[in-house]
């Protein structure tokens, strides 16, 4: 009988779930800012994927006059300082733009995801020692911090990748630790303790569901801020090398031509621009989407 109860109790949090998951997707669709800023990003993202197939020319090929103006040569972005096609260096630089500021992150998700759940949720001792830790690093501002760890390593796209997670493991940890506080004293965790669930049992059914709504949206909005960070980074050297393309080192690129060609600046300045706005939209479109007090707005 009890195992009966447990299958349908499995059941019903499915439904619930599929529910909620659709309602949130209907409210999605209707915030058309959130909508138009997803169709634009995945645009971006199948064309980093499939560069290989729909780049003009190589991205590292001499195919024109130097800093040729677009629309010059058949070139529509026109070229860089190189010679370059500037539309191929933009597609093929989203690959890494894009990894260096959605992997990291993600992977400080889930990092802190576990730390910032299990520290909270225990609280005491381990609680103090985690907190502690991160007290550490939020004596440097993430952009700071990120730049320091860049500097020590050898430049490269681990390099920023491994900056970014370490400078943002520190606040979204927080974040969680701040939300499972408020989820573990809900009467209804009370109630599952007092109805003998075990520790786990809470975090993985109870807490854990309630924590990573808040904690996806805030992510999703980093991640444009780690696009611009990670091409900063990119900028300043400590990322891939010529003449690897990302859209920081784009941007560095054109810098010494900037009077007589701002072409081969503006776009990939563009690119970065547009596409933390996107992240930025799409976290929005989420909150609303994810909080039932917003959906019938």
């Amino acid at each position: 009988m009890s195992e009966v109860a447990t299958n349908l109790d499995r059941m019903g949090r499915w439904r619930n779930a599929w529910r909620t998951l659709a309602a949130g997707c209907r409210a999605y669709a209707r915030d058309k800012a959130s909508l138009a800023a997803f169709v634009f990003l995945l645009i971006v993202i199948l064309a980093a994927i499939f560069a290989s197939y729909i780049s003009p020319f190589d991205p590292y090929e001499d195919v024109a006059w130097r800093n040729s103006p677009p629309g010059v040569d058949g070139l529509i972005l026109g070229a860089d300082g190189d010679g370059r096609d500037v539309l191929s260096r933009l597609i093929w630089g989203g690959r890494i733009s894009l990894l260096m500021g959605v992997v990291p992150t993600l992977l400080a998700m889930l990092v802190s995801l576990g730390v910032g759940v299990v520290a909270a949720y225990i609280g005491k001792w381990v609680d103090q020692i985690v907190m502690r830790i991160l007290d550490m690093f939020f004596a440097f501002p993430i952009v700071l911090m990120a730049t320091v760890v860049a500097g020590i390593l050898k430049p490269g796209l681990m390099t920023i990748c491994i900056a970014i997670f370490i400078a943002l493991l520190p606040y979204i940890t927080r974040l969680v630790r701040t939300t499972t506080i408020a989820v573990k004293n809900e009467p209804y965790i009370e109630a599952a303790r007092a109805g003998g669930a075990s520790n786990w049992a809470i975090i993985t059914r109870y807490v854990f569901p309630n924590v990573v709504a808040p904690i996806i949206v805030y992510t999703t909005t980093l991640m444009g801020l780690m696009v611009v960070l990670g091409s900063a980074l990119g900028f300043l050297g400590f990322g891939v090398q010529p003449p690897v393309a990302d859209w920081g080192t784009m941007v560095e690129e054109g810098r010494v031509v900037l009077r007589k060609a701002p072409h081969v600046t503006i776009f990939p300045g563009l690119a970065i621009v547009f596409t933390a706005l996107a992240f930025g939209f799409i976290g929005d479109g989420l909150r609303d989407a994810l909080d039932p007090r917003t959906r019938g707005r």
